[in-house]
């Protein structure tokens, strides 16, 4: 059971154009917390088809590898 969902909104990143991502982070008490990305504005059934999910560590951020 999630312990808690969080979800972020569009970041962008520098001026290279890029696409802009919405973010939802559910922390779990008893495994590691699981981060899902999509394209904001999807209904549920689009989203379904277009999101990617991984455990939140292998997650960085962007500004930080540059």
């Amino acid at each position: 059971m999630p312990a808690s969902r969080r979800t972020e909104g569009e970041r962008p990143t520098g001026s290279e154009p890029s696409p802009a991502l919405a973010a939802t982070l559910v922390a779990y008490t008893d495994r590691p917390d699981r981060r899902t990305i999509y394209p904001p504005g999807t209904n549920s059934v689009a989203r379904m088809s277009t999101w990617l999910t991984a455990d939140a560590g292998a997650f960085v951020d962007l500004d930080s590898m540059r």
